[in-house]
């Protein structure tokens, strides 16, 4: 920021401590320099990827030749009660200097924002002068780890204001308006270099939110079948890996349906459309499949290419059928659609869903491994090489057993070479089988939320099953009953849908009930089960690159 703040002609120029601040992060081939307070709130956005809204930012700068460049950035939900500021305050800025020291690059200065847009009734002003003492706890919190805050601005009502700068003809107390969107010299470069702004944090998160309409309660009906009807193979350790194979057969169907969906425009748009490929029953069955670790994981594979961008529509889909006492489940399609949007490069949507996950359930260990991980700045590439050699591994081994049982030469006329290969193969089939329950227990097996289920709701449903005429003795032989839901549901993984249709092409079923009140928030819903564990006010988070997160549930950014 050469020239420090706007100086009116006649004046004498203010030397800035930030001689010039140039930004360099997104737009690694161009190199672009800031000069005033209003191209330093316009390179907010660009900074984080997204609009922030109700939101407390910090950005690193490093001294690099006599010049301040732009380096990590955290960022975390305004707290609603002023009780809370000095805690978050302290919070973020010592997330965004430790985080910055681990990589190595402890920042010299920090510019400080404070966006929010007034209440009903408010001015620009009113909410510049509201937070200003939030702005001095920032300050103070940075000083207090030796990084001075060279600016501070507050960002309102399309109008900035400086806390660090009194001079009314520069500063005046009406604020100054910011730009067009889309104008300044570093849209400009951004544009040219081909780098996007998303929207807002709350737009993004309305992707992913459960659905609030009439077709939530039919959801939740299918939700309460399949619980009763899949979850007690899943525990049963003989029937385990048939419910897993079943859920994986019904997880390509859909998504190779979603992939051969025509693309729509816009986003709402396109989840209105997505939803309408998904019915209540496949959207149940693949939730509670999922609830399995083993399985969750092979569906993360689905990372990279042409499998990733439908994968990534059918686990949003998914996370909106989380609905009701069933939202915790909710963790598993969270943290998949989180990982595949951070292989494929959306940072801002990975964090987002990642700490959507774990809010969701606190304890889902996947979630917070991967969210720390991209806060930290890890590349991706280290686990999709993991999970390639995984999927080679057993693509391998699937080949392998083929060629024994099959035979490269002739066999006998006896039989007696095909016999032993087959034999051979059903041993090493068994064996197989044997370590994939034993990975499946070994990697968590079923979620805690999926046993809730069975623990509360067996009662209840023996007693309605009776009270429905069938005599005490026909509920006791399990084995049928589990046979009936097993044939109906390898029908319908194979391929049956209620709909006519392309059903091999999607990945997920249709609704009949539009779903048109997604973008409020869901109200927290009380039933005898599952647990939902309430979100702490503040969560800690690693700091990362370009941080986003849900309104007051952590910090993010880059160092």
């Amino acid at each position: 920021m050469r020239g420090g703040h706007g100086e009116s002609p006649g004046t004498a120029r203010r030397e800035n401590p930030l001689d010039c601040t140039e930004y360099q992060g997104r737009l690694p081939e161009h190199q672009v320099t800031l000069r005033t307070p209003a191209e330093l709130a316009d390179a907010l956005p660009y900074l984080l990827g997204y609009r922030p809204e109700d939101s407390m930012v910090l950005a690193a700068l490093h001294d690099r030749d006599g010049r301040g460049r732009f380096g990590g950035r955290a960022r975390l939900g305004i707290p609603a009660s002023a009780d809370d500021w000095d805690a978050a305050a302290t919070q973020l800025a010592h997330g965004l200097v430790t985080g910055s020291e681990r990589r190595g690059a402890r920042p010299e200065q920090i510019v400080a924002f404070l966006c929010q847009e007034p209440a009903q009734g408010e001015t620009g002003r009113q909410v510049m002068e509201r937070l200003r003492p939030l702005s001095q706890k920032m300050r103070l919190a940075c000083g207090g780890l030796d990084v001075p805050v060279v600016e501070a601005l507050c960002i309102s009502d399309g109008r900035y204001w400086s806390y660090c700068c009194d001079r009314t003809e520069c500063c005046p107390a009406e604020g100054r308006p910011m730009g067009l969107p889309g104008t300044s010299v570093l849209a400009a470069a951004a544009a040219y270099a081909g780098v996007q702004v998303r929207g807002t944090l709350s737009e993004l998160r309305a992707r992913l939110l459960p659905w609030e309409t009439t077709a939530a309660l039919e959801q939740e009906i299918a939700l309460d079948r399949g619980a009763m009807a899949l979850v007690p193979r899943i525990l049963d350790g003989e029937q385990r890996v048939g419910v897993a194979e079943e859920t994986l057969e019904l997880a390509v169907l859909l998504r190779n349906r979603f992939a051969a969906a025509p693309a729509v425009p816009g986003t709402l748009t396109a989840d209105l459309r997505d939803d309408e490929l998904l019915d209540h029953e496949e959207a149940a069955r693949l939730v509670l499949g999922l609830q399995d670790r083993a399985t969750r994981d092979r569906v993360a594979e689905w990372m990279e290419g042409d499998e990733a961008p439908p994968a990534l529509r059918l686990w949003r889909a998914l996370a909106r059928r989380c609905v009701g006492p069933y939202r915790e489940h909710g963790a598993a399609p969270l943290t998949l659609a989180g990982w595949v949007a951070w292989s494929t490069g959306d940072e801002v949507e990975a964090r987002e869903a990642f700490a959507m996950a774990l809010g969701a359930d606190a304890d889902y260990l996947f979630a917070r491994l991967l969210h720390q991980a991209c806060n930290e700045g890890l590349d991706p590439e280290s686990i999709r090489r993991c999970l390639r050699t995984e999927r080679a591994g057993r693509d391998g081994a699937a080949e392998a057993g083929q060629q024994d049982v099959l035979g490269d030469g002739e066999e006998p006329a006896d039989g007696s070479k095909r016999g032993e290969a087959v034999k051979h193969a059903s041993t090493s089939d068994v064996g197989d089988r044997r370590r994939s329950r034993h990975s499946m227990r070994s990697a968590g097996g079923l979620s805690r939320v999926a046993r809730s289920i069975v623990r509360k709701r067996a009662a209840s449903g023996s007693r309605a099953r009776t009270a429905a005429g069938s005599h005490p003795s026909a509920a006791r032989p399990r084995g049928n009953a589990s046979e009936v839901s097993k044939d109906a549901g390898s029908r319908t993984a194979k391929g049956a849908s209620p709909r006519s249709g392309s059903d091999s092409a999607t990945r997920a079923g249709k609704t009949t009930a539009p779903r048109t009140a997604r973008h409020s928030a869901p109200s927290e819903v009380k039933g005898s089960a599952p647990r939902i564990p309430k979100q702490r006010a503040v969560r800690q988070s690693e700091v990362g690159p370009d941080g986003t997160s849900p309104k007051n549930t952590g910090v993010e950014g880059e160092a």
